[in-house]
């Protein structure tokens, strides 16, 4: 399949001058995003938005997301995780892992449920920290279910 980076340069053109609030999003949930033409091994968006479904793994500020896109396609490997979402399986590539802003944002796919945040949560702990990181006890302020 041919690569439309000229396509892709005016659809972010788009996205960028766009003007609305961010929608009340929460961390655990799965988001439609125009995430972009991919560069060599990284993960591409697909149709015309250039889309595809993320999960948003923490908030850092306001309309601005850390996440980890989603496959349908089975991989394996440390770097995968296999979640459900409205019955299909699905996969968090948790090397793709990046930060976007709101206005990629276009439509909530659904949440997961705690034991597939919690299995996300935890293959990105064992992935970027070393599987020997005990996490603090107690909880921080805000909804973070980290």
């Amino acid at each position: 399949m041919k690569k439309d980076f000229d396509k892709w340069n005016k659809k972010k053109k788009v996205l960028d001058a766009a003007v609305h609030q961010p929608p009340l999003v929460s961390e655990g949930e799965i988001w439609w995003v125009s995430i972009g033409e991919n560069v060599g091994s990284e993960i591409g968006g697909k149709s015309a938005l250039f889309s595809r479904p993320v999960i948003i793994f923490k908030k850092l500020a306001h309309g601005f997301y850390f996440v980890i896109p989603t496959t349908t396609q089975k991989r394996k490997g440390s770097w995968y995780v296999d979640i459900r979402q409205h019955g299909q399986n699905m996969v968090a590539c948790l090397q793709q892992a990046r930060t976007l802003d709101h206005r990629r944002l276009s439509s909530k796919l659904g949440s997961l449920d705690d034991e597939d945040f919690l299995r996300v949560v935890k293959g990105f702990i064992a992935l970027y920290i070393g599987e020997k990181y005990s996490p603090p006890k107690g909880g921080a302020a805000g909804k973070s279910r980290m």
